[in-house]
């Protein structure tokens, strides 16, 4: 197997693994509501389950995002070149990562949980820009290049 293959291995399975670890958290989020928008005893529990989870989902998306985009970098500089496209997909990256780490200091962070519905709607609001990102990339990638 060539160097070239094994980047693009690396940068597939990368992009892969941070869309898993979004739709995994999305799911158990799901599943947690009845208990985080509910009762005290119960929500501790489960914000406790949350944390926990969390954390782990984050070293996962982190080691995910720096291959995606150092695999990235590496197959532009070697093999695809510096093309408008290459900037373009650096920028949606860059930006989808911004909208999304911002999203989570300002709604997801103050939450506290027992929270009402509304409040737990924003753990929502912030899967629906992460997947609109994803969608924006995968087009930009695959459809419009």
């Amino acid at each position: 197997m060539d160097f070239h293959a094994l980047l693009r291995l690396a940068h597939i399975t990368g992009f892969a693994a941070w869309f898993g670890t979004i739709l995994a958290t999305l799911f158990l989020l799901k599943a947690l509501e009845p208990g985080l928008t509910g009762e005290k005893e119960q929500a501790e529990e489960h914000s406790l389950l949350l944390r926990r989870f969390i954390k782990l989902e984050t070293k996962v998306a982190d080691v995910a995002v720096i291959s995606v985009l150092l695999s990235g970098l590496l197959l532009a500089h070697f093999y695809e070149g510096w093309t408008p496209w290459a900037f373009a997909k650096i920028g949606l990256m860059i930006l989808q990562i911004a909208l999304t780490m911002g999203y989570i200091v300002k709604a997801i962070q103050p939450i506290t949980y027992p929270c009402d519905t509304a409040k737990y709607r924003a753990w929502y609001r912030l899967f629906a820009i992460s997947l609109s990102m994803f969608a924006i990339v995968l087009l930009v990638t695959f459809f419009l290049r």
